[in-house]
């Protein structure tokens, strides 16, 4: 599957991935979380820092959607947390534009 995802939607994606698991799913988290994750360069060009309080902003007049392509076992992992964000209705402003591209 093949996207666009902007600073918020990675950010989202980023905080949702299990922090535990079997093997195979630590193995696919990590590859996802080093594709979506922001690079130096990507840091620099979208302006991205951390506030004292903990959030993350960036600079609102750069595009900062990019392509990114996961497996369909990757779409599996994702529509999982994002399911389980909806049953425990956790979903919030955030986190529904992802929904909506992956579920």
């Amino acid at each position: 599957m093949e996207t666009n995802l902007n600073c918020v939607e990675r950010l989202v994606m980023l905080s949702i991935m299990p922090r535990e698991g079997n093997f195979i799913t630590l193995r696919m988290m990590r590859d996802i979380v080093a594709r979506v994750g922001f690079s130096a360069a990507e840091i620099v060009e979208f302006g991205i820092e951390e506030l004292p309080d903990g959030r993350v902003r960036w600079t609102q007049d750069v595009p900062t959607e990019r392509p990114f392509t996961f497996a369909e076992a990757e779409v599996n992992l994702i529509k999982k947390a994002l399911k389980k964000m909806d049953e425990d209705e956790k979903l919030n402003a955030d986190s529904v534009s992802l929904y909506e591209k992956f579920m």
